[in-house]
């Protein structure tokens, strides 16, 4: 896992214990699963228009915030990036 993903974690998790004030992630934890998920179907759908669009910079923005709600939504449902690259590895057996 890089650098980035693992911080990321670290700091997702931290949001979801401490749930400090005016943080978005904090905003999402407190909404719930099925909001997180909503923005996770949301940003995806944006990954696609970006995609369709042939516009480079907007894709790797939006499948920037893809990734980042989807460590979320995994935080939420007690689980991490981890358990998706254990899918990988598992696969590519």
């Amino acid at each position: 896992m890089s650098d980035v993903v693992r911080d990321l974690e670290r700091v997702i998790r931290q949001r979801q214990a401490d749930m400090p004030e005016g943080s978005y992630t904090t905003s999402l934890f407190r909404d719930g699963t099925q909001r997180i998920a909503q923005k996770v179907g949301e940003e995806g759908v944006e990954v696609v228009i970006a995609a369709l669009a042939q516009d480079d910079g907007r894709l790797t923005s939006e499948m920037a915030d893809l990734f980042y709600h989807s460590l979320v939504l995994l935080a939420d449902r007690g689980l991490s990036w981890a358990d998706v690259e254990a899918v990988f590895v598992q696969r590519a057996q």
